[in-house]
């Protein structure tokens, strides 16, 4: 059984409980205190087989009431008025149109149990006037709209607090799934750039390795070499990440531009040269992190897709408080690329800090330009 049906069935077994107690309990305060009340008041027959029955007609329609809210009060309301209108003694049977009118308008509001208590109401002084009882507004009238003054009231107030509490719920509840699929973005983005970035590097060095093996040996285990330090690298980074989700908290060494050198060898070891301008100097570890992701993510591309790229240029530059970073290769024959799974992961970066990443071919080659706001000012001016 789902998750839904089971809440489901949960409601409905906890709903038919809630319904058995609120027929019961006033059913037994009813029956009780007409019985009671018919020894104290004289003039009026005791109650009988038929006016236990009566009272118990009245009461059932409170079994189905937080279904069919309305047809149940009118059903309530019809039983109490007429028994109120007979010889048997008067006791406290009011409570059962009360609690249907409470439901009443808990379920569909107070316009429409408004109108359902007025129209009821109406129809009690019709039924007076009727039976050829004199018209006078005593002390019961005025009880009568009181009672359907404070019952509607009451009413709707436990309504808005019901629609409050539920929205404060499914905001609650949405809060969860957005923070969820954060984390899952989140973890998606640092596991695509960790594999990628090394089984580029891997898929590169092992070409060269079988391409090279019969004739030049000592580069092919150059190449093996480079192959077992970036497979290691990279079970060292997702061993981190599995222990992170495992336990929640970081354990390996966070994402940095300090590790810049190590990074741009990984590159340099495919054969390609590449060349730093300017320096990212001191960085909030958010901006150092997606920094340094989206420099391996550019550098990773350069060697999955350029085209003869021979160089590769990285620059980086302060302006308006904003970190620039750009990664451009001489490759040839570039061309406009569809955003893949790297390319949005860049993005996001970026658009997580509010800053923006552009890319775009540029002689035949690629580029990749990324802005990061910096908030800490100091560090700004520092830079200036």
């Amino acid at each position: 059984m789902g998750i839904a049906a089971r809440s489901a069935s949960v409601e409905g077994g906890g709903g038919r409980r809630v319904g058995f107690l609120l027929t019961v309990v006033p059913m037994a305060v009813v029956l009780g205190g007409t019985t009671a009340a018919g020894h104290v008041q004289p003039g009026t027959p005791p109650l009988d087989l038929l006016g236990y029955a009566w009272l118990v007609a009245a009461a059932l329609p409170l079994l189905v009431s937080r279904r069919f809210p309305l047809s149940a009060f009118l059903a309530v309301s019809a039983f109490t008025w007429s028994y109120y209108a007979s010889a048997y003694p008067d006791g406290p049977a009011a409570v059962l149109p009360t609690i249907a009118l409470f439901t009443l308008t808990r379920r569909r509001g107070p316009l429409v149990a408004g109108v359902a208590g007025a129209g009821t109401l109406l129809g009690v002084l019709v039924g007076h006037l009727v039976l050829g009882d004199k018209l006078t507004f005593d002390a019961r009238a005025t009880l009568s709209v009181v009672w359907l003054a404070a019952v509607l009231g009451i009413g709707t107030a436990a309504r808005n607090r019901g629609v409050a509490v539920r929205a404060a719920r499914d905001q609650a509840a949405e809060r969860q799934r957005r923070l969820a699929e954060h984390e899952r973005l989140q973890i998606a983005r640092e596991v695509h750039d960790v594999v990628a970035h090394s089984l580029a590097m891997i898929n590169v060095q092992a070409g060269v390795a079988a391409h090279v093996a019969d004739r030049r040996p000592e580069q092919a285990v150059e190449a093996l070499r480079a192959i077992k330090d970036a497979s290691a690298a990279a079970l060292a980074d997702l061993r981190a990440t599995v222990a992170v989700l495992r336990t929640g908290q970081g354990l390996g060494p966070a994402p940095s531009l300090s590790r810049l050198e190590e990074l741009l060898e990984h590159t340099r070891a495919t054969g390609r040269e590449v060349r730093v301008h300017g320096s990212p100097g001191e960085l909030p570890a958010p901006v150092d992190v997606a920094a340094y992701r989206i420099l391996q993510e550019s550098l990773t591309n350069v060697v999955r897709h350029a085209t003869d790229a021979r160089t590769v240029d990285v620059h980086f530059g302060w302006k308006n408080g904003m970190l620039e970073l750009v990664v451009a290769d001489d490759g040839r024959d570039a061309t406009e690329p569809t955003a893949g799974y790297g390319l949005r992961g860049m993005s996001e970066r970026a658009a997580a800090l509010g800053g923006r990443l552009d890319f775009r071919v540029l002689d035949g080659g690629f580029e990749v330009r990324a802005e990061i706001p910096v908030e800490t000012r100091g560090l700004v001016e520092e830079r200036r």
